[in-house]
């Protein structure tokens, strides 16, 4: 050191400004290197883009009538949208028709099959509960730990649990376990169903699984390179996804064939992008949040970004996708920064957003032309938004989750342990009408002269 700083000396002043001056410059290189090998990747955009608006089924704008609509995976389809299309069901409710308090967590909401709503709580209790009546039909202990929902077909039930790491199988009327299938990791990927046949989720092993729906027995198998977390969603024979690695990927539902898999372009500093959310697949495209903060829409045949929306914070949720009357195709879609976005399904630019004042982890769902949306906050609960206006136009205590499905004649929302069944005002004034009608008819009778 002594001789360093003897060399230092013996130089002349221009020769240590010339030196100091390298150093500064080096100095300032290697950090822009850094800095440009860190800082977050800007958002996508690529105008060319397929994007396919196909004609939708006509909204129901008649009156509500004894009649209900089945929602029967998670998301209420296989391509995961989250949109429920009548105006049946819709604000301003009355009072609760009945309320059910489980006592533990429901993190996941329920599904509805021939008016029985199946619900599963964290401990991988399994419910079947009338939903007229909300009284409990049967229930079933399945496993220790649960994240998931439910799938039906053909009478039967199919659920993922953590806790053991376990697919099963049990039979609706009764919930008998048909069948139980060990896994090599634990699952809280929500099932899907194949044509009947398969049924298909994901494990934090890394693996899509396909199982023989009348067994159990596992048809093919596809490793990725990160936990999968959340649901997969299904349409015309592909089904989508993605994994902590930060990668999506598209699968052949038959076969087992990969199509594409593409990475999220990740946050600053190296860090990753990692999928939790559930994608919907609408429009040509698949649509899902990040933990690098931004909303992603993929081309659905290519697996190439379309675009890419940044917010505030972490994007858990899964998106619901709707193309509602008066409003252009729009993934909504919260965020941990505690708004919750109408985003064009098209570009990704934003119709509007609202400040939640809490986090958003779980998935909202769009009936009618109200979204629906459940927050972390003291008082908060579910939230529901005029989707054109962005206008709040419902609030309930109860929500924490993933919130709000419907049979097409009541509303259900799940809180962090209940669960409640609202009709709309305009039903209960059929109901009052009708009540009315019958105690008249029975007085008249009543007051009848005997013959």
């Amino acid at each position: 050191m002594g001789r360093l700083t003897g060399i230092w000396r013996s130089w002349s002043a221009r020769r240590r400004a010339l030196v100091a001056v390298g150093i500064v410059l080096l100095a300032v290189g290697v950090g822009a290197l850094a800095y440009g090998n860190l800082k977050r990747p800007p958002d996508v955009f690529d105008p060319g883009a397929q994007f396919v608006v196909e004609e939708e089924p006509k909204p129901d704008r008649k009156k509500p009538k004894d009649r209900t609509t089945e929602w029967p995976t998670y998301g209420y389809n296989d391509a995961r949208t989250r949109f429920f299309p009548s105006f049946s069901v819709r604000p301003p409710f009355g009072s609760s028709d009945w309320s059910i308090q489980f006592g533990k967590l429901l993190e996941f909401s329920p599904i509805v099959v021939d008016d029985r709503i199946y619900v599963m709580d964290i401990d991988a209790r399994f419910y079947a509960v009338d939903a007229g009546r909300g009284k409990i039909i049967w229930e079933r202990r399945i496993g220790s730990l649960n994240a998931t929902s439910p799938a039906y077909a053909q009478g039967r039930l199919y659920a993922t649990n953590l806790e053991p790491g376990q697919a099963v199988a049990l039979r609706a009327r009764d919930g008998k376990v048909l069948w139980k299938k060990a896994l090599p990791g634990r699952s809280e990927s929500s099932p899907l169903i194949f044509r009947d046949e398969l049924v298909i989720f994901g494990c934090e092993c890394g693996t899509v699984f396909a199982l023989d729906a009348k067994d159990g027995s596992i048809e093919w198998e596809v490793k990725t390179s990160g936990a999968i977390k959340a649901a997969l969603a299904l349409d015309d024979g592909t089904v989508y996804g993605g994994n902590y690695a930060g990668e999506a990927f598209a699968i052949d539902a038959a076969t087992g064939r990969e199509e594409w898999r593409t990475t999220t372009s990740g946050g600053s500093f190296g860090r990753g992008g990692g999928i939790y959310s559930t994608p919907a697949v609408a429009y040509g495209r698949v649509y899902f949040g990040s933990i690098d903060s931004r909303v992603y829409s993929l081309d659905q045949e290519s697996g190439n970004i379309a675009w890419s929306h940044s917010t505030g914070a972490e994007v858990y949720s899964g998106p619901a996708v709707a193309d509602t009357p008066g409003t252009p195709p729009t993934v909504y879609i919260g965020s941990a920064d505690d708004n919750f976005y109408a985003l064009d399904a098209n570009d990704g630019s934003v119709r509007w957003q609202r400040d939640t004042g809490g986090d958003i982890t779980g998935a909202g769902s769009v009936i009618g032309d109200v979204a629906y949306v459940s927050v972390i906050g003291k008082d908060i609960g579910t939230l529901g938004f005029n989707v054109r206006t962005g206008d709040k136009v419902f609030e309930h205590e109860l929500g924490e989750y993933n919130p709000a499905i419907t049979d097409g004649e009541r509303l259900f929302l799940t809180g962090y342990s209940e669960l409640r069944a609202f009709p709309p005002k305009s039903l209960q004034k059929i109901r009052d009408k009708r009540e009315a009608e019958r105690r008249k008819a029975r007085k008249e009778k009543q007051e009848a002269p005997a013959p």
